[in-house]
């Protein structure tokens, strides 16, 4: 098992690797008040930028926009970042321009509660480097324009005095769009522009046409398919916690199969023979998984995580064909895996944040 490690000053709390097509070997790693971006290669890791903002990264969504230092010189690093502030930071460099933060979301027409995840929007178009939407505690689905036609003067905006920013630009706007519980996870699919996929804490999963009637702020009216995971939903009627409180993520391959992880089990869907709603399910973590990510290279694939360190710091490697996973352990108790996720390499990878380090590793898979 090839695995090698890198080490931050400070405990890393969130982490995103870029599936942008020129920039596989990137990946974001949140802390206490910056984002670091680093460049993997195959034994070894580089640090090629860094972002301070000034509060716990909570979330991190790259932009489809972004090139590697390795594809091309003229590389662009650009994606998104949520702090424990509720706030909200467009985070750009280009060899041309050092690290360029611009805040937005602030004030009376962002989130009041803390941001679970964040994604841009799917699809092949402009419009999946305009559009990125958010999910938060505060049971809101937010959309926002990064690049807004007109300013939107009724909406509180922070001063823009404090934004570091190249050049002024308008602030972004905001689609809302109301759930009755808290939301936890939010994911596009390139196939589409128009849908987003996103998790509660209760055990619902909804597919939601964003786009359908802006002048609608029902949920009801935005939502095409909802996914229960009866488990989850079961344990939450009779007023148990699920540990992990619920993650769910879209098949890159296939915009008809839906995973998800809630307490101690996972559960597939495949929207397009949905046979009364039921998934086919399986046993992850008993201590209850925390991430679920489909693998982006070899799309049958999908790793779990859990953030009990009853066990150490492991992941779990699913097959969509098998029942048995592989566990691969990355560290000793009591250490435990706060964030992961695939790297989208030919060779399949997993970064995973583990205290205040970076642990790379292979994960054999049968071709």
């Amino acid at each position: 098992m090839n695995q090698f490690k890198f080490d931050l000053a400070t405990d890393i709390y969130v982490l995103e690797t870029s599936k942008a097509n020129d920039a596989p070997d990137l990946v974001a790693l949140g802390t206490d008040h910056s984002v670091q971006i680093l460049l993997v290669a195959e034994h070894s890791v580089q640090s090629i930028a860094s972002f301070h903002i000034g509060s716990r990264i909570t979330a991190l969504a790259w932009s489809p926009t972004t090139v590697s230092p390795s594809r091309s010189d003229e590389w662009l690093i650009e994606l998104t970042a949520a702090t424990a502030n509720f706030g909200l930071h467009l985070l750009t460099k280009s060899p041309a321009s050092d690290e360029s933060v611009f805040a937005f979301g602030g004030g009376l027409s962002g989130h009041h509660g803390r941001v679970n995840d964040m994604i841009f929007c799917g699809g092949k178009g402009a419009d999946s480097t305009r559009y990125v939407a958010t999910v938060s505690d505060d049971c809101y689905l937010m959309i926002w324009d990064l690049y807004p036609t007109q300013d939107a003067s009724n909406r509180s905006s922070p001063d823009s005095s404090r934004m570091s920013s190249p050049t002024p630009r308008l602030q972004p706007t905001a689609y809302v769009i109301a759930f009755p519980h808290p939301l936890t996870a939010v994911s596009s699919h390139p196939s589409s522009s128009k849908e987003f996929l996103v998790s509660d804490t209760r055990g619902s999963i909804f597919l939601t046409d964003w786009r359908s009637d802006p002048d609608e702020s029902d949920y009801e009216s935005w939502r095409l398919v909802e996914l229960i995971e009866p488990y989850a939903l079961a344990a939450t009627a009779t007023g148990i916690s699920v540990p992990g409180g619920g993650w769910a993520a879209w098949r890159g391959d296939n915009a008809d199969i839906v995973g998800a992880v809630y307490g101690s089990r996972y559960s597939l869907w495949d929207i397009s023979r949905l046979q009364g709603g039921k998934p086919m399910t399986g046993n992850s973590f008993p201590q209850g998984g925390h991430r679920f990510r489909w693998c982006p290279t070899y799309p049958e694939y999908f790793a779990i995580s859990t953030q009990s360190p009853a066990k150490g710091a492991v992941v779990n490697i699913h097959n969509t064909t098998y029942t048995q996973p592989t566990a691969i352990a990355l560290a000793p108790r009591p250490h435990f895996i706060r964030d992961f996720d695939w790297l989208a390499s030919r060779t399949p990878r997993i970064a995973a944040a583990v205290g205040r380090q970076l642990i790379v590793v292979s994960v054999a898979v049968d071709s």
